[in-house]
């Protein structure tokens, strides 16, 4: 019962309440901590593939389902009794947590970047990622754009942008794209929200208004097989560039490393945002604090630390040479 990066499930929901969830979900921390502890939940998830064990899919599967995840004893209760039907949502979905707050961590490059840009965004989900020149960002006391949502995040070591990219196109690749307009896809969206981020839910809303009032090309393949077709669509005249956000770790190594041929194959720029155990970099810098950080890189190159849903960044690379 070991994950992509060989940890147990017992361990992967312990460092999920210890790294992801403490001091930002109280629900789902005291939740993880009681599977991580629990050998019958574990025997049930293990039947699973690695990939659907993970505590955000199984939590957000409850929470869609309607059941309890305000306290352990009573989802215990509710996961055993009805463990087919929970079952069933795992295999079939995926966790597909599409954070417009990401778009904070992902701008400070895209303003960057010759413009005008076309955005390809893998493991695009509802595509709320797409629209990075349509919201608003605050910094500490820096506003930038005026749009809402307006996303927040803590800035150390960087000179924040002073415009909002100019964006021409958008696409994303997904195996199950999903529609804002469609009232169950909204529905799983807000389930994967965590209990307790009622600020997420609002901005999920007003970002699903943007892509429901302008909807991207959303595109139903395979992160390898179909990114060049998909990406050749994209106007000659913009900078190409192809993103992804918490997304590698679902994939298995030899996939994922295919995916790094493919994409650099490509014209344009790679932005990733991934944990440093799914891609990997010598000699990175410590990360700020023990909370589990992504890895902002861009062609292979990495630049900053930042936390899952965009609420912090911590630069350590350089800011110039993006062309």
């Amino acid at each position: 019962m070991r994950d992509h990066a060989g940890m147990s499930t017992a361990t992967v929901y312990a460092e999920f309440a210890a790294r992801e969830t403490r001091g930002i979900s109280p629900s789902y921390e005291r939740l993880s901590t009681a599977v991580s502890r629990d050998d019958e939940m574990l025997c049930l998830l293990g039947r699973l593939p690695s990939a659907k064990r993970q505590p955000n899919l199984l939590f957000g599967v409850v929470r869609f389902l309607g059941g309890p995840v305000d306290d352990p004893a009573a989802f215990r209760r509710y996961a055993l009794e009805n463990w087919p039907v929970i079952e069933e949502q795992l295999r079939s979905r995926a966790t597909q947590t599409n954070e417009p707050g990401r778009c904070a961590v992902l701008l400070p490059v895209l303003a960057a970047l010759p413009q005008p840009l076309a955005l390809l965004d893998v493991g695009a989900a509802a595509g709320l990622c797409l629209y990075p020149d349509r919201y608003g960002y605050l910094y500490g006391d820096q506003r930038i754009g005026a749009g809402a949502p307006i996303l927040e995040c803590a800035a150390s070591g960087m000179t924040l942008p002073a415009r909002l990219p100019e964006v021409v196109w958008r696409a994303g690749l997904d195996l199950n794209p999903l529609d804002v307009t469609d009232p169950a896809d909204l529905m799983w969206l807000d389930a994967l929200i965590w209990p307790e981020h009622t600020h997420r839910r609002a901005r999920l809303r007003a970002a699903a208004a943007h892509v429901a009032g302008d909807p991207p090309l959303l595109v139903r393949g395979d992160l390898v097989d179909d990114l060049p077709a998909l990406a050749a669509q994209a106007p000659a005249a913009a900078t190409l560039v192809v993103f992804h956000t918490s997304v590698l770790y679902q994939v298995l190594p030899p996939r994922r490393e295919a995916f790094v041929t493919a994409v650099r194959a490509l014209p344009g720029h790679w932005i990733a945002n991934e944990p440093p155990d799914v891609l990997t970099f010598p000699g990175l810098p410590a990360p700020p604090d023990e909370a589990l950080q992504n890895v902002l890189s861009v062609d292979g190159t990495p630049l900053a630390w930042n936390r899952s849903h965009g609420q912090a960044i911590t630069w350590f690379g350089l800011q110039t040479g993006l062309s």
